[in-house]
């Protein structure tokens, strides 16, 4: 397993797209930037067969530090779920590239007139 970089994705996908690594690099940033945008404002953001994406309040809360043992209280705070939707669970988890419908997932669809079938990746 490795890391991929925000940089890696953006080579990706500007090879796959024919589109400038600029055009690609900003279309990721504001992609990132609207998901940022709409969880601050409080909204739940679903990507059907990808996952969702919402917030959820904490609750302020007492805690202990596991070095001193000291009470300390921890306060309220918003956090952000993510929820895996069947697709990605589906693929992560080992399947094909072809979804229980049995349509092939988007990539591969559109990969196939290039001559290569790449898996979504």
């Amino acid at each position: 397993m490795r890391t991929i970089t925000k940089k890696e994705l953006v080579n990706r996908i500007a090879e796959k797209t024919r589109v400038t690594k600029v055009v690609a690099k900003d279309v990721i940033q504001c992609f990132l930037d609207s998901i940022i945008e709409e969880l601050a404002d409080g909204n739940r953001l679903e990507f059907r067969e990808f996952g969702v994406f919402e917030t959820k309040e904490r609750a302020a809360r007492r805690a202990q530090n596991p070095r001193t043992l000291e009470k300390v209280k921890v306060p309220a705070k918003r956090i952000v779920k993510f929820k895996v939707g069947r697709m990605m669970r589906e693929r992560v988890s080992g399947g094909d590239d072809v979804i229980e419908g049995g349509e092939p997932t988007r990539a591969v669809v559109q990969d196939a007139g290039h001559g290569e079938a790449h898996a979504g990746s």
